[in-house]
Order: structure tokens, then C-alpha cells, then sequence
């Protein structure tokens, strides 16, 4: 189809005198992994809850597959992944999503679903008793048992191990490649730069950027190292290539970007040699999409 799978365009959302969102414009397509991130209080959350018809707009056109997020038809095409809440206590963790799956026409394999997200040995198990990241799982596999055209994922990893992460990114992977489209937002930029075909950073509820993980990283490399805070970075610019910069961020740890060649690298280890230091973990390594996003929302806490 030539219509994307989410559609928003000038979207306003406020609550009493605070704009939380101002005017934001984007585009999820269809068959694609959008990831939309941003630091708290950026616009994400009202946006995403939006587009799912959780909220109303102050402003603004939002289109779901088309139609309008409230439309009745979307029930059955749009599936919603919330991060708590929604599942009764005393609920069974198989009880309930042998629930849900029955509200669809055709949908997956709950058990093999309950098993692939490891859940199968705490089918029994009241909803109340799971832990935190089970009940993350579940609330995973709720959202996607109806074989979703579109789902919205919120956090979908957020308190996981390392074992259950990765259960969850084959998932996402194989329904990708099945042809749902996701959206998702995420705090993990490894994650976002792992699964995402596009991805749109916003901040105080606009677009600051947006583009594929590999587009907004770039293709420059950096030399990164770690050694006493507080060098003195004028020398080492002046040696440099021009074009070059250098920087201390955060303390103790230097980042020199470039044309990262065995010159470059000489002239830095050089200068390390003349400061009278060592250059620890030395690494030669690409931009990274949490460096982008730290650069574009900056580093203060919020």
C-alpha cells in the first residue's frame, strides 16, 4: 500500500499552559521498524499515545493505516504494548493471553508464543506473582498474538536480562520480516541502533533529526581513550589534520575525530607520550547513535 503506517503531521498536544508537543511532523512506513526517542519529557509519550487513540490532539492530522487512531476497525489491525498495568492480579500468565488471542480473527500460536518469550514455565502463574521483565514478556506477547498489521511497542525491553533482550529482538526481527510495522520507543540506543530502519529523535516535542541509524551515525571514525581528566587539548589540535577535533567527554575520557589514519593515531600517542600519560583502552570505533542523541538533546538531566 502507498499509505505509510503512521502518518503525523503538525501534531500539537498541551496540557494546561505546557506545549508538549509543538508541531511535530513524522512518518512511520509500512513493513519498517521506526524507533522515535527522546529524552523525558521530549513529546514521545504523548505522541505514541496519540497515534494509538489513547489521547486526543490540540492540533494537528494524525492517520493510523489510514484512518483516524479512534477509528473502531483499527482494534483488530493495531496492536499496543503497554509497559504496566491493563492485566487483572489474579489473572494466570497462559489464562490471560489465551484470552486476548481469542478477541482476533487468526491469531499466532499462544503457547508457542508463552515459550518462545520463556514463559511457558509460569503459565499458572498469577500476574501479580511475575516479576517485572515477565511481565514486560507478557505484555509483549499480548500485543502481537493477533498478528498485528501495525504495533506500538513502549520500552519493550525495559528491566530485561541480557537472555530475554535478545528473545525479544528475534521477535521483533521475525515480525518485521513478516511485514508488521513497528513502532517503537526505547531509552537503549544500542537497541534502537540494532532493530530500527528509521529513526526520528525528538526533543521538546519537535524533530531534531531523523534518518537510518547508519545515516545519522555517519561513516567518520573516532579514536577514543581514557587517561588523566583535564589535559590540555590545545597542543594536540594544533598537531592535528585540519578538520580534526578533540574533546574531553565525559572527564577522562577523549574522543578524536578525523581522518583516523596510522598518522593521526602516531601524533595522538605522541602527545599522550609527552603529557606524560598512557592512553588506556585506546579503540578505534564509528559514531555511535547514542553519541548523535546526547549531542542533539544534550547531557543535562531532566
Amino acid at each position: 500500500m502507498d499509505t505509510p503506517a503512521v502518518e503525523v503531521i503538525d501534531l500539537v498536544k498541551r496540557y494546561g499552559g505546557t506545549t508538549a508537543v509543538d508541531g511535530l511532523t513524522l512518518t512511520a512506513a509500512r513493513g519498517a521498524v521506526t524507533a522515535i526517542l527522546g529524552p523525558n519529557g521530549a513529546g514521545k509519550t504523548s505522541t505514541i499515545e496519540i497515534c494509538e487513540g489513547f489521547r486526543d490532539a490540540d492540533g494537528g492530522t494524525v492517520r493510523v493505516l489510514g484512518a483516524a487512531p479512534a477509528e473502531p476497525s483499527l482494534r483488530a489491525r493495531v496492536g499496543v504494548m503497554l509497559q504496566a498495568g491493563g492485566v487483572p492480579p489474579a489473572m494466570r500468565c497462559a489464562e490471560w493471553l489465551h484470552l486476548v488471542s481469542r478477541f482476533y480473527a487468526s491469531p499466532l500460536d499462544w503457547r508457542a508464543l508463552l515459550g518462545r518469550l520463556g514463559l511457558d514455565g509460569h503459565a499458572r502463574t498469577p500476574y501479580r506473582r511475575l516479576s517485572g521483565g515477565q511481565q514486560q514478556r507478557l505484555s509483549l506477547a499480548a500485543a502481537v498474538v493477533g498478528r498485528p498489521e501495525l504495533v506500538f511497542l513502549d520500552e519493550p525491553t525495559a528491566g530485561l536480562d541480557p537472555q530475554a533482550r535478545h528473545a525479544c529482538w528475534e521477535l521483533v526481527a521475525d515480525l518485521r520480516a513478516s511485514g508488521v510495522s513497528i513502532v517503537l520507543t526505547t531509552h537503549h540506543m544500542d537497541e534502537a541502533e540494532r532493530l530500527a530502519d528509521h529513526v526520528v529523535i525528538i526533543d521538546r516535542g519537535r524533530v531534531v533529526s531523523e534518518g537510518s541509524p547508519s545515516t545519522l551515525t555517519g561513516a567518520e571514525r573516532q579514536l577514543r581513550f581514557r587517561a588523566r581528566p583535564g589535559l590540555g587539548l590545545e597542543e594536540l589540535l594544533n598537531a592535528l589534520p585540519a578538520g580534526s577535533a578533540a574533546k574531553e567527554s565525559p572527564a577522562g575520557h577523549y574522543i578524536i575525530e578525523g581522518q583516523v589514519d596510522p598518522g593521526l593515531l602516531a601524533t595522538v600517542t605522541s602527545w599522550c607520550a609527552a603529557e606524560g600519560v598512557t592512553a588506556d583502552d585506546l579503540s578505534i570505533e564509528r559514531r555511535t547513535l547514542e553519541d548523535v542523541f546526547l549531542e542533539l538533546t544534550g547531557r543535562e538531566l531532566r
